[in-house]
């Protein structure tokens, strides 16, 4: 729980503590603290047993840290009971993306549109139909 505090952060935090409640109110605070504590892993204990009861046998290996989506995806990964090693494996996104932009390429370097001979700019607005500018009018539609 405290792996990542070191020395000198441990001394300020003791210190802090003296100065806030004092030498002689502090080991009453540190057993309040530790008494809360344990009271807090009871219950939770008591918990977990209690839903495994209810689980019944059936989750007799039911594990509360595999609720976790990391760890479950970590558990079935290694378990390997479904073959997704063989499907990870046999899928390489890279060669799949190299093959598309590839087939792209070939395509851009054709003439473009086959019917005229021009290459079609995808960027380009379309060009209006000929006539007098106004949309065509269709008598049945209004």
């Amino acid at each position: 729980m405290f792996n990542d505090i070191g020395p000198l952060e441990l001394v300020t935090i003791i210190v802090i503590a003296v100065l806030i409640f004092g030498p002689d109110k502090l080991p009453k605070f540190i057993q309040d603290v530790t008494r809360t504590i344990r009271k807090i892993r009871e219950f939770s204990d008591s918990a977990k047993h209690d839903i495994r009861a209810e689980l019944g046998p059936d989750f007799k290996d039911f594990e509360f840290e595999d609720l976790n989506p990391k760890t479950f995806l970590r558990k079935q990964l290694d378990n390997d009971d479904l073959g997704l090693k063989e499907i990870r494996n046999g899928f390489d996104l890279k060669k799949e993306m190299a093959e598309v932009t590839d087939a792209v390429h070939s395509r851009e370097s054709d003439s473009g549109d086959s019917s005229t001979g021009r290459r079609v700019d995808m960027a380009k607005k379309p060009e209006p139909p000929a006539g007098d500018g106004r949309p065509p009018f269709d008598a049945d539609a209004t």
